[in-house]
């Protein structure tokens, strides 16, 4: 799904700009294969939060590289899995009160003070949690030899 959502961002730009190199990035979240969309709200993230309290959400960041001009795509999925630590009702309260994560799956910003939700992060490019996996994105860019 993620790889999905990207190629599609990547492919509607690069339609548009055909000589342009284009990135396409989205990601997917999901706890025990069920998966967690974005909150919109205080009450929506409070219960993501409970519910990933004290367990694994595997995150997964679908990204996408097009240039039609220079016939270049490619594609990866970074997989990075957050393990949350146990959370109190008044810890989820306060962190959702001072982030507002409500536009992120997971209810959670890993830039900011989500970091403190967790007891472990598991993956190759922790970058991928913010949306737009940095290592991976420098292996491709240097396979085509923008880099």
């Amino acid at each position: 799904l993620a790889l999905r959502l990207a190629r599609s961002k990547a492919e509607t730009v690069a339609a548009r700009y055909p000589k342009a190199l284009v990135i396409g990035s989205d990601q997917t979240a999901d706890i025990d294969g069920a998966l967690l969309s974005k909150p919109e709200n205080f009450t929506r993230a409070a219960r993501q939060l409970q519910q990933c309290s004290g367990r694994a959400v595997t995150f997964c960041t679908g990204l996408v590289v097009v240039c039609i001009d220079r016939e270049i795509a490619c594609e990866t999925v970074e997989p990075f899995e957050v393990h949350f630590r146990v959370l109190s009702t008044p810890e989820i309260s306060a962190y959702l009160h001072a982030e507002e994560p409500y536009d992120c799956a997971g209810s959670f910003k890993v830039e900011g003070l989500g970091i403190t939700l967790f007891e472990r992060l598991q993956g190759r490019d922790p970058t991928s949690l913010e949306g737009l996996p940095l290592i991976a994105l420098s292996h491709i860019l240097r396979s085509v030899e923008v880099l």
